[in-house]
């Protein structure tokens, strides 16, 4: 893989799974867009697009390819399949068939495709609180669907581009060409906000009618709103800032007001919470939380992959980012970056290292060195605005690279990615079987129980704010009887 410059990484470590979100939307995707509005430029007489319906089997397989692949939890997916059934049975398209999915994926997401296929993660599985919850987002997606948001919005993107092509080419006039362009990106998106705020509506009466509490889309959004808050660099935890549901479907105020407005309004289905919330506790008992061993695992600085059997310590207030194609680390205060990847072909390190990794640069002198028992090549080169400390490490069949980053480079920061770089080294089998993924455990509290003594169970940082959002409570007396998540090794 070629890094063209540092743009390249930065943007990786602030918009890491953002990438997820631009493949969703190529992919006819149900998603949203910016609260802007305007009507586009396209004409009803504009060339209409066929076969839009065709091709859902390859895009199913490339949505697994960026989100980790499928994971398999049975429970949690019989307890889908079936609220599902409910919801189909009261949507617009009663006979219509679903497909859903677990994606292996930490980051809370869902939608779908247009053949009927529905997404959730497993981090979305872990955030819900109930069914009525996890009914709440199954019901959006499937309201997308019967809708046709997805080929509503592919269509006008499509008859947006042949108009724009004409203007620029057919009528040599680039100029207006763009404008149209920029007209119809704004339309697009207003576009968008319309068909989330549809299916928020559609959705929430779906559930009412299905015997679920039509509030579960209030409090679900509300406990997204809670996790991105925990997530984000404002509130503290600067890990995991990637691609989640609120990215893809943003929460605003005027949603969760039309969420509630709507919930109010249609009849109140007889329900029973505990049973709701007891139901669901069970059937996401057991599920990963974070990272999956098969990707390998981030323990604050430290990267360890116990199936490739490597590891390493990141440089001091490095914040890393992981996902399917490399290991990115940021660290804004001090100006410091680095990517961690893979190469493919035999080359030494030293034939590696000169490959040209990053384009613009003026290259050092290679340096030749032992890490820990494997052989390894690292240079120094310069850009306009960055210098970069590169490094290349082979471990068996496998040749692995650093690419460290500092927008004011010196002895002490080159001194950090040194000390980062030797930090690389195999780890035993023991140690790769000590490296578990953190699960969902459930605990039932006692009497005299508190946030604070349950936060102890709690692997993760900040494990009092997190087991705050995980249970979506504010006071800190719990509930004696009453079963709450926790995560543990």
């Amino acid at each position: 893989m070629r890094v063209k410059g540092m743009a390249a990484i930065e943007a990786e470590g602030r918009k890491m799974l953002r990438r997820a979100a631009a493949v969703a939307c190529a992919l006819l995707v149900a998603a949203c867009a910016s609260d802007r509005a305007a009507v586009p430029l396209i004409p009803s007489s504009a060339p209409r697009v066929v076969g839009a319906e065709t091709g859902y089997d390859r895009e199913r397989g490339r949505l697994l390819a960026v989100f980790g692949g499928e994971y398999r939890a049975p429970t949690a997916r019989a307890m889908l399949d079936d609220v599902v059934a409910r919801l189909v049975a009261q949507s617009e398209e009663p006979g219509r068939s679903y497909r859903v999915t677990i994606l292996n994926s930490p980051a809370p997401n869902a939608f779908a495709l247009p053949s009927g296929d529905v997404f959730v993660t497993r981090g979305l599985l872990a955030l819900a609180g109930d069914t009525s919850e996890i009914a709440a987002v199954l019901a959006h997606e499937i309201a997308h669907v019967t809708a046709r948001h997805a080929l509503q919005r592919a269509e006008l993107e499509r008859r947006s581009a042949i108009v724009q092509q004409v203007v620029s080419e057919v009528l040599e006039d680039p100029a207006a060409g763009e404008l149209i362009a920029m007209r119809n990106r704004a339309g697009i998106a207003g576009f968008s906000r319309t068909q989330e705020l549809e299916a928020d509506e559609i959705g929430v009466a779906m559930a009412a009618k299905a015997g679920f509490d039509p509030f579960g889309a209030v409090r679900f959004l509300e406990a997204l709103g809670r996790d991105a808050a925990l997530r984000s660099p404002s509130g503290g935890d600067r890990r995991r800032p990637g691609m989640n549901f609120l990215s893809s479907h943003p929460t605003t105020p005027e949603r969760i007001a039309r969420a509630s407005a709507v919930a109010r309004a249609v009849p109140q289905p007889p329900r029973d919470r505990a049973e709701d919330r007891a139901r669901w506790l069970a059937a996401v008992d057991g599920i990963i939380y974070g990272d999956d061993s098969q990707a390998g695992l981030i323990r604050d600085r430290r990267f360890i992959h116990p199936v490739l059997g490597f590891t390493f310590t990141a440089p001091e207030g490095t914040v890393l980012e992981n996902s399917p194609v490399a290991v990115i680390g940021m660290n804004p205060d001090a100006g410091t970056a680095l990517r961690f990847d893979s190469l493919t072909g035999s080359s030494s390190p030293e034939e590696a290292l000169r490959g040209g990794w990053i384009d613009g640069v003026s290259f050092g002198s290679v340096e030749l060195l032992e890490v820990n028992g494997l052989s390894a090549a690292t240079a120094v080169a310069a850009g306009t605005d960055w210098t970069f400390r590169m490094a290349a490490i082979r471990h068996g069949n496998v040749l692995y690279r650093f690419i460290f980053a500092a927008r004011r480079f010196g002895p002490e920061v080159d001194r950090q990615f040194m000390t980062a770089l030797k930090s690389f080294r195999p780890i035993t089998p023991d140690e790769a079987a000590r490296a578990r993924p953190l699960v969902i455990r459930t605990v039932e509290a006692r009497p005299g129980d508190t946030v604070a003594v349950l936060s102890t169970m709690m692997a993760t940082e900040r494990p009092t704010e997190r087991f705050l959002a995980l249970n979506g409570v504010s006071s800190p007396i719990l509930e004696a009887g009453r079963r709450y998540k926790i995560v543990t090794e």
